[in-house]
């Protein structure tokens, strides 16, 4: 069996997807999910250019070769660009290769671990009352684990945070540049407790609850957030401090028993070996299409599970559904699972990318298709063309872009 076509299509339903479709001499394709939120295009040369050539003739069997392949073989190693494009290949290959066997891509990771996925679901407003009222609407539609977000007192506007009852995070911005939001982090840190002690107060103590931080803060003050929160016993306290400094973690760890979860923006294991050697986080939150698919994310949390860290992947409405679906199937095969982000999808993207996984009761199933369970319908696709788009940028209040 040999690659005979690698296709890179690009589409809008809703948001810009990049999906990589390979075939075979046989008649067989597997799909790939290379999107880079607000650098889709950057991906597309990347494999359109550089990696799709290198497909052409090759045994789609050898996935592990074909990895060290593309990785090792471009000798500019890492980055969000790279990883993306070799993690669409990837998962594009075990699409073939459980098509092959005729079974599920979980059932090729060692079967189920477990049967079902718990997911959390995303709850703002730019206040409380309407904070708790998209709380609401998220337990109305069977989530069992919720974030929750709201805006600040004195600010405009705060990433995050969207209309009321929204079921996902806004589109990026459709302008010439990022949108620009103000930030005061002393008024955050001030606020958030209360929101915490709000929504307790209205739905209980049993209610899992998130919180992410969008890695606005320095190592002391996520200390003292994380302190501030141990009251509320949040689920877990998401991207407190920019973790390039791995080390900085080590003093938020020593001063809050509150859960970390990090890894959203991480490209390998490298990324994390500080903090998973030394246990300064709980949760690793990468996702399949940006650390390079399902063979190196496998690795990833098999390191994790010896260090008693669970698996938390990325799930936003920017990975498209044959990301998701990728995620799902790894979710359910390892041990460590802890708990998947999940945003959902335009009802247009679902008509594009018809998948086999689903939602019910708070809880995923990647389904028992072939393969990952995903098929993309290339016409409707052309009908949504792709739109430039950026995410916010944050200003201070002295007019400094923040560090985040």
């Amino acid at each position: 069996m040999k690659i005979v076509d690698a296709k890179v299509v690009v589409t809008r339903p809703g948001r810009n997807f990049v999906t990589l479709k390979l075939t075979t001499d046989d008649g067989l394709t597997g799909l790939g999910d290379a999107t880079l939120n607000g650098r889709e295009l950057a991906v597309v040369s990347y494999l359109r250019d550089h990696v799709a050539p290198l497909l052409i003739g090759r045994d789609p069997h050898r996935i592990e070769d074909t990895w060290q392949y593309l990785y090792r073989g471009a000798y500019w190693r890492r980055g969000p660009v790279t990883m993306a494009a070799i993690a669409a290949v990837d998962v594009a290959l075990w699409d073939i290769k459980a098509k092959v066997a005729g079974l599920p891509l979980y059932q090729l990771l060692g079967g189920a671990s477990r049967d079902r996925l718990l997911a959390y679901g995303h709850a703002s407003g730019q206040d409380i009352p309407e904070l708790l009222d998209s709380v609401r609407a998220r337990l109305a539609e069977g989530y069992q684990a919720v974030r929750i977000q709201t805006g600040i007192p004195g600010l405009k506007a705060v990433y995050g945070v969207h209309a009321l009852d929204a079921d996902s995070a806004p589109v990026p911005h459709q302008q010439a540049r990022p949108l620009v939001e103000d930030w005061d982090t002393p008024s955050y840190l001030r606020h958030t407790p209360g929101v915490f002690e709000a929504v307790r107060h209205e739905f209980g103590a049993g209610l899992p609850l998130l919180h992410d931080a969008h890695h606005r803060l320095t190592p002391l003050q996520a200390a003292q957030l994380g302190k501030d929160l141990e009251p509320y016993r949040p689920f877990w306290l998401e991207d407190c401090t920019p973790a390039e400094n791995q080390d900085a973690l080590r003093l938020v760890r020593h001063h809050t028993t509150t859960p970390l979860a990090i890894g959203e923006v991480f490209n390998t294991v490298y990324d994390y070996q500080t903090l998973i050697s030394e246990q300064l986080i709980d949760y690793a939150r990468s996702a399949v299409t940006h650390f390079g698919g399902v063979t190196p994310l496998r690795k990833l949390f098999d390191l994790a599970a010896v260090h008693q860290i669970k698996s938390a992947v990325h799930g936003p409405e920017d990975i498209s559904p044959v990301g998701m679906a990728a995620a799902l199937h790894l979710d359910l095969a390892i041990h460590n699972f802890g708990i998947q982000e999940y945003s959902g999808h335009s009802p247009e993207a679902g008509e594009v990318f018809q998948h086999a996984y689903t939602f019910a009761d708070g809880h995923l199933h990647p389904g028992d298709a072939h393969g990952i369970g995903v098929e993309l319908d290339e016409s409707l696709a052309e009908t949504y063309p792709y739109e430039r788009a950026y995410l916010p940028v944050n200003r201070l209040q002295d007019g400094t872009v923040h560090d985040w």
